[in-house]
């Protein structure tokens, strides 16, 4: 029995994100106070390696000069089977922002300690997108604060699901 997909299931599977890389660390070491979905500017071995699923964004930021938003240090591998006319692997990539966007940023980085950072790679409708952050660095007792915050939640919820057992198995 052949089976069919109705439009709608064909749509929501384009539409859907795949994931390339994230920088989990990013979160931990920035507070993040808004964050900005960028088109990429790529050549062809670039996509192909992206689509094999590799890149790290560790030691990546993002800048701007004169007027367009450049990401620098993300490492996207050269492709397997590319011939000479295989990328760089830490090339300075165009990112693609509309211009009040890049504007608002432009203002915000002037301001002492903001800075723009990567947080995820992915594919989204068929194009290669980055979700840019503009965070400002903590300090490292934020960051032992953030920590202790999160085990306390942990705590409690682990608590709060505990009674609820008991007082489900109880009555």
């Amino acid at each position: 029995m052949k089976t069919t997909r109705t439009k709608a299931k064909a749509k929501d599977d384009k539409d859907a994100r795949k994931l390339v890389a994230q920088n989990k660390k990013a979160r931990h070491d920035y507070e993040v106070l808004d964050t900005f979905e960028c088109g990429l500017v790529l050549t062809g071995t670039e996509v192909k390696s992206l689509r094999q699923g590799r890149a790290s964004l560790v030691d990546g930021f993002a800048q701007i000069d004169n007027g367009e938003v450049w990401l620098h240090n993300v490492h996207i591998p050269e492709y397997a089977q590319g011939t000479w006319t295989n990328h760089a692997a830490r090339r300075k990539r165009k990112l693609l922002l509309h211009r009040g966007e890049i504007d608002k940023l432009t203002g915000k980085l002037q301001e002492t300690g903001f800075t723009l950072v990567p947080l995820q790679l992915y594919f989204y409708r068929g194009r290669a997108k980055v979700e840019l952050a503009l965070a400002r660095g903590k300090k490292e007792y934020d960051k032992r604060q953030t920590l202790r915050e999160k085990q306390d939640r942990r705590e409690t919820d682990r608590a709060m699901s505990a009674a609820r057992r008991r007082q489900r198995t109880s009555g």
